[in-house]
């Protein structure tokens, strides 16, 4: 069988590491835009879960990017100037680039073929291949060019988002909530190596237009946040890497397959940042669709079989990202809750951890929000 991937992101990759492994008589081609080295953003996270997975389905990778891990257990909150931290979550992080090496070597020693700064428009160019699957990320140009195929449904969202890096280490999944004269702000920061930390900064439109960021330049808008979070990042520098502000885009496809052409990873979906999601839904989407391929020998069915099982259970989960994205856009109602209350908010904004679950994580976290909080309701 022959396999085109547009894509060289990390659910283009795992899906051409797995069936490479488990079939090294196909003939797997990635088709990358950019060069092997160039990737934007810092550090991505994975949770306990997934590790697992990919554990299980290709452990020489799996190690190496253990090997290459920060993990921390807690999440703190930091609002009103109090730090509260809410134990029982473990995560890890690791550069993105790191991973995409990690992935792109494992390729190679394969025998995947991975073609660098090739940007497939036309789907014709690949019209031989017996399957093709489409993963080249959240603006895909594929899905832009054949909307009939898969029916986009995309929404940008009203808040304003920009990555950063920083050596100030967060040794926790950290939320920080900041007011000035401007508005407020929220950072989303954790580390993802031995000497970088992921600094994520959003506000609403009102707070952006207020600080007057559309004027600024790129180092003028590093200034204006390391000011807003100077106790954060305790005399640190943020650092950039091409940041510049965007609007998250809320990505939903009607359809995920057309033929023998199947589209995965943020070309197919995205989740809110604020639940660190978008490397996993990645990641176990390339599973997903492996094993489809892997029980049903004919392509169209087993595609037909991956949408009908995958695409229910990605769905739910951007519910669970969604119900995150609301809060943070309406952020500023929040800001007079006490820091346990705050604590209390962002650990059960999605849904998916109930009251319950989150006293199994952290019993005495939740024995003192019961006991100051709900006893005095």
């Amino acid at each position: 069988m022959r396999i085109s991937i547009i894509g060289g992101g990390p659910a283009g990759l795992y899906f051409a590491i797995l069936a490479k492994k488990n079939f090294p008589n196909w003939i797997i081609e990635v088709a990358e835009r950019n060069g092997p080295n160039d990737t934007f953003g810092w550090g991505v996270v994975f949770s306990d879960r997934t590790l697992q997975y990919l554990e299980e389905y290709d452990k020489i990778s799996h190690d190496e990017i253990v090997r290459q891990f920060e993990t921390w257990e807690n999440v703190d909150v930091v609002h009103c100037d109090e730090r509260v931290t809410i134990g029982g979550n473990k995560f890890s992080g690791i550069s993105r680039l790191v991973m995409l090496n990690i992935l792109q070597a494992r390729c190679e020693e394969l025998g995947v073929s991975i073609q660098y700064h090739k940007e497939i428009t036309d789907l014709n160019a690949v019209k031989t291949s017996d399957l093709i699957i489409v993963a080249d990320g959240v603006n895909s140009i594929i899905r832009r060019s054949y909307p009939s195929y898969f029916e986009p449904e995309l929404s940008s969202r009203s808040n304003k988002y920009i990555w950063f890096g920083t050596h100030k280490l967060f040794h926790a999944l950290t939320l920080t909530f900041r007011e000035n004269e401007a508005g407020v702000f929220a950072s989303h920061s954790y580390k993802f190596n031995k000497t970088t930390s992921t600094f994520v900064v959003e506000c609403d439109p009102e707070t952006w237009e207020k600080a007057g960021f559309a004027s600024m330049t790129e180092d003028e808008t590093r200034a204006y946040l390391e000011k807003v979070f100077e106790k954060d990042l305790s005399g640190n520098p943020l650092l950039s890497n091409r940041s510049m502000w965007i609007n998250f885009l809320l990505v939903k496809n009607r359809h995920w397959v057309h033929d023998n052409i199947v589209i995965m990873g943020d070309a197919a979906h995205t989740a809110h940042f604020s639940i660190g999601s978008g490397t996993k839904l990645a990641l176990e989407d390339a599973i997903a669709l492996f094993k489809e391929l892997k029980t049903e020998p004919e392509v169209k069915l087993a595609l037909v079989n991956y949408e009908s099982n995958r695409k229910p259970k990605v769905e739910e989960y951007q519910q669970f990202a969604y119900d995150s994205l609301v809060l943070f856009e309406n952020l500023p109602r929040y800001m007079d809750l006490t820091p346990l209350e705050m604590a209390y908010k962002m650990m059960t904004r999605s849904k998916k951890l109930t009251h319950e679950k989150l006293r199994q994580r952290d019993p005495e976290f939740v024995a003192n929000y019961e006991k100051v909080v709900l006893a005095s309701k």
